[in-house]
């Protein structure tokens, strides 16, 4: 059995790749009010969400490097992490993700990044974190099906 969760992409790509095509959508297919058009209000709160995102993620991958286990998919998990942002949700770095991605939608005023979000978020829930759910209970057993039973998928 290979010891590592077979995702169909790394999360950071995912997000990139749809940040980009949000982009050239947005400039070669105008939609809603013009890519890069946010007033003082909407980049303040953009912003603030990124930031929020932005320390989620790194708090989170703080935990995994803390425990001596390798964050990236793709790589065998050494350890069950359940402490630090862990305790609340089994995804808190997939959170400060989607965070930090709907924060820079609002401050690039991108309706197509906006709506990339969705099958963002399919592709992230099917592709990679059931994937990621099946490899960690074939690895752990008993004690990832009690953390699944004690902690959220989500929030």
């Amino acid at each position: 059995m290979q010891d590592y969760a077979d995702v169909v992409v790394k999360p950071p790509i995912l997000f990139a790749g749809a940040l980009v095509l949000g982009c050239l959508l947005s400039w070669i297919v105008p939609l809603g009010p013009g890519l890069g058009s946010a007033n003082g209000r909407a980049l303040a709160v953009g912003g603030s969400l990124m930031l929020i995102g932005l320390a989620l993620v790194v708090v989170s991958v703080r935990e995994f490097r803390r425990a001596g286990t390798s964050v990236i998919p793709g790589e065998p998990s050494t350890v069950l992490l359940d402490g630090g942002p862990y305790r609340f949700t089994r995804n808190p770095i997939y959170i400060g993700l989607v965070i930090l991605y709907f924060g820079l939608t609002i401050m690039l005023t991108s309706a197509w990044m906006l709506l990339l979000l969705i099958p963002v978020l399919i592709i992230l829930q099917r592709g990679v974190v059931e994937r990621e759910e099946a490899y960690l209970q074939a690895k752990f057993g008993e004690a990832y099906r009690k953390y699944q039973a004690r902690v959220p998928r989500w929030l």
